[in-house]
């Protein structure tokens, strides 16, 4: 891994300095045919049409590098996961163009990439905890140990960053000994799967055949990377407790470890259909409004589970979620994950499935274009950047077999982006969770949405509130703990304010139907839809809407 930032801004700017012709950006068009016709791997990227493939993966860089500065953990070849992008960017901060030109790196990488390296093991298919999300949406306050020699006592403002992020679920008993085995024998018999050699002892080597002592010491690397990443809040979005496969429990999940490892994480089991139920939904002729899942299958042993302290505040019947259409479903379960990222200032939040290629990059999806709607991430990309890069990034990328879904009608991925006009509303806002957060002072009786309305009185101007901004306020003698405000005056939340929070959500709806809108014309002339055959009524279905909606016209259905 390195602190790539700077050197992939150093490549661009040699190149383009030299006067060598750059090739022209790909677009969504290019990537979607791409991804429609190869199923992407890392170590097929070396070869000749690994090239579309490293324009893409840069493509994702340059977007990243708009609004972060980033490391990389270096998954050349696929030497770490074969089904994961081969630079995997973790953000570290939201940085302006002087702090990109600067940028230090804020991790130890060399612990991060060990940490990955150990951990790979203990998830599906190795697809380790990755974090793919920085949501910066948090205001706090520090209070410093000392006053100031003019006996000031000063408020710095910072930001509180949170990482979503994605992996398969936990490998079962099968897998893990399948998997450590394969590693044993094709690395000349260094087991490196488990750890460096030095770490190695002689408890070690007499205790691997134990179940218990195999589990603990996988799954004790990838708590620690949970730890080390700051999740608190797991997701599990299966409809079995374990995936059983030719009756073996091949895959696990953190709800049924035995040992009860992963008790001081906040475990939520919110179970979703997988990607076999979406061709119903194609089948459908792409309508799901009324679509219910069938809970009585055999298979289906998870019930939904969350905290009573996380459900609360989202007056959310939860009892009744098997009688939840697609529509109702998706929409509740993305309020619970943005209602989770609003409701905790530093924990991180992991979502997964059982591979975590096709419900996982959903909601992952979802969640990025419902944040950058509401102008929290990724704040200077158009919506047709972020649409490439949640395509490119979320999906391609990240392994979701599009050639194979296609070709079996579970179309999840389309599901995904025409969901968008499902959630334009101000009620999955994330502005609209966080207007009211209390402030550490509250005898004052301010607001983070007060403390943005301040204004000096001596110069008349509104103060820009920066992640280095002061508050300077007189130590009051009179009372412990209370503070007299002489410096600052507080501009009344009245229409003005108010006109400015319904802008925003007007804005949000806007740029989620461009969104939309994009996605649907380059998906219809590059993959396509295939239709369902025409009702007996003769009703006009999503096709033919969408055609007359966007302007489109084609020869046949079939090309649409």
């Amino acid at each position: 891994m390195a602190g790539a930032r700077a050197a992939a801004a150093a490549s661009a700017g040699s190149s383009a300095s030299s006067g060598t012709p750059q090739p022209q950006e790909p677009g969504l068009g290019e990537l979607l045919e791409e991804f429609s016709r190869t199923q992407y791997r890392a170590k097929d990227c070396s070869g000749t049409g690994g090239s579309k493939v490293e324009r893409i993966e840069k493509r994702c860089l340059e977007l990243f590098g708009r609004d972060y500065c980033y490391s990389v953990i270096q998954n050349v070849n696929g030497d770490i996961c074969g089904h994961y992008p081969q630079h995997i960017v973790f953000l570290e901060y939201e940085s302006s163009e002087k702090e990109k030109d600067t940028f230090q790196s804020t991790v130890q990488v060399s612990k991060l990439q060990d940490l990955v390296n150990r951990s790979k093991t203990a998830r599906c298919r190795g697809r380790f905890v990755c974090p793919v999300i920085l949501f910066k949406g948090k205001k706090a306050w520090e209070k410093p140990n000392q006053k100031t020699p003019e006996n000031h006592l000063t408020l710095k403002m910072r930001f509180l960053s949170q990482h979503i992020c994605r992996s398969a679920t936990l490998a079962g008993w099968g897998e893990l000994y399948g998997r450590t085995g394969y590693n044993y024998i094709f690395s000349g018999g260094a087991d490196d799967a488990w750890a460096d050699a030095e770490d190695v002892t002689e408890e070690d080597c007499a205790l691997r055949s134990s179940d218990t002592h195999l589990f603990d010491k996988v799954r004790g690397y990838d708590i620690k990377l949970l730890r080390y990443l700051s999740v608190k809040y797991i997701c599990d979005l299966m409809v079995e407790n374990k995936k059983v496969k030719f009756g073996m429990n091949v895959t696990s999940s953190e709800k049924v470890d035995k040992a009860q490892r992963y008790a001081d994480f906040t475990l939520l089991s919110i179970p979703y259909p997988g990607c076999e139920f979406f061709k119903e939904y194609k089948d459908r002729d792409y309508m799901a409004e009324g679509l219910i899942f069938n809970w009585k299958q055999d298979y289906v042993d998870a019930p939904l589970s969350i905290p009573d302290f996380l459900t609360c505040s989202l007056n959310i019947d939860w009892s009744q979620y098997q009688s939840w259409d697609l529509v109702q479903q998706t929409q509740n379960y993305l309020k619970l994950l943005l209602s989770i990222i609003n409701s905790d200032d530093d924990s991180g939040l992991l979502v997964h499935c059982i591979s975590g290629w096709d419900r996982t990059p959903l909601f992952i999806s979802l969640l990025r274009l419902s944040l950058w709607a509401d102008g929290l991430i990724h704040a200077s990309l158009k919506p047709a950047e972020i649409l490439y890069l949640t395509v490119a990034y979320d999906w391609f990328l990240f392994g979701h077999m599009l050639v194979d879904r296609l070709s079996k009608g579970e179309e999840i991925f389309f599901f995904c982006f025409n969901f968008l006009k499902h959630i334009i509303s101000e009620e999955f806002s994330a502005l609209k969770i966080q207007r009211r957060k209390s402030l550490p002072a509250r005898d004052a009786g301010f607001t983070v949405e007060d403390i943005c309305m301040l204004r000096r009185k001596d110069r008349g101007s509104t103060t820009s509130l920066g992640s280095d901004f002061s508050l300077v306020m007189e130590s009051s003698p009179g009372a412990a703990g209370s503070f007299t405000y002489e410096t600052v005056e507080l501009v009344p939340a009245g229409a003005q304010t108010q006109a400015a929070w319904l802008t925003a959500l007007s804005e949000r709806e806007t740029r989620l139907q461009e969104v939309r809108s994009a996605f649907l014309a380059a998906y219809s002339s590059t993959v396509g839809l295939r239709a369902a055959a025409p009702s007996p009524s003769g009703a006009i279905g999503l096709l033919e809407q969408f055609v007359r909606g966007v302007g489109l016209r084609g020869t046949s259905s079939s090309t649409l």
